[in-house]
């Protein structure tokens, strides 16, 4: 027998779906209903399903996958608002990611079969088993409110009396919730609506579940009462049974005690450490944190603060055969977050004990079949010694007095009983017709509060047309506003369509100035001028004309410029650079030397100049090109001589030194 704790008090309900699908029209359901009397199959509709789940209140509701039973997420969330206070909707495969059912079922060792009355068995057995998670997606608080259960009257002064008297039975009513919550026992915040003679609405926000409070949703008269529990964001899954595993333990006593938890597959599960802690707060952090198989210590012979601990869970102790170098330490704990040196140690004596173990825990698992709890086989093999043939024995002794309601075979309906459930079943039928109908009154009902609601819409329609009508006033503002800006980027539009007429201009100009031009453009190449020879002057030119590879330049001023302008210069890789007025600096004209931008005098080229452009004769551009190439190859040689006749010198110089010294 495993360490669950069965749920065959109540009936469980598995079900699976039979045909259909529950995205589409009318899905069946196989339905398998387990309690202490036996196992019920049946083959049910969505409603009769739902029906069956209101009437009988099963404890669980089990399946292999919840969106059997919703499309999505917003309709599970509306069929869990349905389920009666005390069932549990149960998925059985896991949570998030959940396993196959064969996968789980076989792990249990529960049958299995893939037809859906099998699955649906299959899952109503495991979830028995409190095997599974809860799905849920309310929280524990429950939102009460009380408030008007009729309109207040169409005007005057029988308006005024019937408003006075709607209100007060409001309030009335807000007492007597309070007065039945405070009698229960329960936790509550009231938020109320103050109105004309009481109050017009009063929530309260209630520590519970429904079946915790003892109210019911009513409407009668001027009073309506609702009940509704507070939605998750989300939808969360809880396990049926939280279990404390088994652990491997490791302590570093001292001034600063440290625990850490592994688990039996070596993962670290939690460490701690504390300065102020005693004994018994570290036996009851470990005892929170699981049932521990082995205390270990990093040190040799264990100290008496952790034999203490060992000795009170009986469990078996683990020390090394020499103290635990520091570095061997903080090898084996390099991949876990630890705090300080002390968590550090007791987890590396937790891990280094699990290591000497961990042959003898594959090999117990390998030997425990489905369903039996390796945890408690592993504990009495590694602490009591015992074999787990031996263990296994005793463990299925103690549970064959026992009912597990996995094994046994529960036993069938009769034939008279089969007949009572139909018989019930039509009943059932008849109450749902009645049920129908009483759905169709509220929702006449809450079709003339709707008519209400939109006839105190209208009453409010004056109120709304003063603020339209400033809307509109702001609309026309910043219609005006917008107006303005685009007759600014018209004006703008204009000014670029302009610029756009000379840069055309530019090429159609008439070349009969130039005297020896026979009239072709093939001749002409443009040149972009540059006002001085600075960073700002190259950066607006580039942003007006754009400075491109090859481009010939001319610097009006070419003065004054230093290294960084001249290699920003430089950057654009231009096919010359035309000093106009002023003098090259020797070291913007060595960066442009070094950076091979040939430069030449703007007065050797003939240049015709529009506006913020001009043009040069290719035959000048390409002659002064020339020649500058000539100057750099004189330049090149002479620098070469230069260092030549340095280096000469510094070798003479050299030789005269060691002819005095005597070498």
């Amino acid at each position: 027998m495993n360490g669950r704790t069965r749920a065959l008090d109540a009936a469980v309900f598995g079900v699976d779906v039979q045909s259909g699908d529950v995205r589409g029209d009318a899905p069946s359901y196989a339905l398998v209903v387990v309690d202490e009397d036996g196992v019920s199959r049946d083959v049910v509709s969505r409603r009769k399903l739902l029906r069956r789940v209101a009437d009988e209140e099963p404890d669980l509701l089990a399946t292999d996958n919840m969106y059997e039973l919703a499309a999505d997420k917003d309709e599970l969330v509306h069929l869990l608002r349905r389920l009666p206070d005390e069932t549990r909707l149960v998925q059985v495969t896991g949570d998030e990611q959940p396993e196959p059912l064969s996968r789980v079922a076989s792990r249990h060792g529960v049958p299995y079969g893939k037809d859906p009355m099998a699955e649906a068995e299959a899952a109503a057995r495991l979830a028995a088993a409190n095997v599974g998670y809860e799905v849920s997606a309310f929280t524990d608080t429950t939102r009460v409110k009380v408030a008007r259960g009729r309109s207040t009257g169409g005007g005057g002064w029988s308006e005024d009396r019937l408003t006075r008297r709607i209100h007060g039975n409001v309030k009335a009513a807000a007492r007597d919730v309070a007065d039945e919550l405070d009698a229960a026992g329960l936790d509550y915040e009231r938020d109320a609506t103050e109105k004309y003679g009481g109050f017009a609405n009063a929530v309260f926000e209630v520590e519970g579940a429904p079946a915790d409070i003892p109210l019911s949703e009513r409407r009668s008269g001027d009073v309506r009462v609702e009940i509704e529990r507070e939605r998750r964001d989300g939808v969360e899954f809880d396990p049926l049974v939280k279990r404390r595993d088994h652990v491997v333990v490791g302590v570093d006593p001292g001034t600063t005690t440290a625990v850490a938890l592994v688990s039996l597959d070596g993962e670290v599960l939690d460490v701690w450490s504390s300065r102020t802690a005693d004994g018994a707060d570290v036996t009851e952090w470990i005892i929170e944190g699981g049932r521990p198989i082995v205390v270990a210590a990093d040190v040799t012979p264990m100290p008496e603060t952790v034999e203490k601990i060992r000795r009170s869970f009986d469990a078996a102790a683990w020390t090394p055969a020499t103290d635990l170098p520091v570095d061997e330490k903080k090898h084996r704990t390099r991949e876990a977050a630890v705090d300080d040196d002390h968590q550090r140690d007791a987890l590396a004596a937790a891990l280094f004990a699990h290591d000497d173990h961990a042959d003898q825990f594959r090999r117990i698992a390998e030997k425990v079949p489905p369903g039996e709890d390796r945890g408690e086989v592993t504990a009495r093999v590694v602490a009591g010694e015992e074999s787990v043939e031996a263990v296994l024995r005793d463990l299925r002794d103690d549970g064959e007095d026992g009912d597990d309601g996995v094994d046994h075979t529960p036993r069938e309906l009769t034939e008279e009983e089969r007949r009572i459930r139909d018989l019930e079943r039509q009943v059932e039928r008849l109450e749902s017709h009645v049920e129908s109908l009483e759905d169709d009154l509220d929702a006449k009902t809450a079709e003339i509060e709707e008519y209400e609601d939109e006839l105190s819409a209208a009453r409010r329609e004056e109120r709304r047309e003063a603020r339209e009508t400033r809307e509109v006033t702001r609309l026309q503002r910043k219609t005006e506003t917008l107006e303005r800006q685009r007759d600014q980027a018209r004006e703008r539009v204009d000014e670029l369509e302009d610029k756009l007429d000379r840069l055309k201009a530019l090429w159609r100009l008439d070349h009969s100035n130039f005297a020896d031009v026979d009239g072709k453009a093939a001749d002409l190449v443009p040149v972009k001028p540059v006002a001085q020879f600075t960073t700002a002057a190259i950066e607006a030119a580039d942003e007006s004309y754009g400075l491109a590879p090859e481009d010939v330049v001319y610097l009006r001023d070419a003065s004054g410029a230093g290294r960084s302008t001249a290699e920003r210069l430089a950057a654009t890789d231009p096919r010359i650079v035309l000093l106009g007025e002023g003098g090259l600096s020797d070291a913007a004209d060595e960066v442009l030397f070094e950076a091979e931008v040939p430069v030449g005098d703007a007065d050797e080229v003939t240049i015709r100049e529009v506006d913020d452009l001009a043009v040069a004769r290719e035959g000048d551009v390409a002659a002064e090109v020339e020649a500058w190439r000539d100057r750099a190859e004189d330049r090149r040689l002479d620098q070469t001589a230069a260092m030549v006749d340095r280096i000469v010198s510094e070798h003479r110089a050299g030789g005269s030194e060691r002819a005095g010294n005597g070498e």
